[in-house]
């Protein structure tokens, strides 16, 4: 398992209490996916729809952080260093 490598119930656990991390990161791991190579309006448009669909809100600063993460990296990585 190497760094980038997302175990989880490792992050279930560590971030029980933010109800984004899930959604967030299922989205990011289902672009990375099923949309590689995406173009940004894209990854954008999955990120804003997913989150329009669940119970949680995401400032605008984070939503940016998160499409440029999927853009330039297109490994699972784990995204908890990318909410505020």
């Amino acid at each position: 398992m190497t760094d980038e490598t997302v175990d989880q119930s490792a992050v279930q656990s560590a971030d029980a209490d933010d109800p984004r991390l899930a959604v967030l990161q299922a989205v990011v791991d289902r672009v990375t996916s099923w949309q590689d190579g995406a173009d940004e309006p894209t990854v954008r448009k999955e990120l804003d729809d997913a989150i329009a669909e669940s119970d949680i809100e995401v400032d605008e600063a984070t939503r940016e952080r998160i499409v440029a993460h999927v853009l330039e990296d297109t490994s699972h990585g784990d995204i908890r260093h990318l909410l505020a």
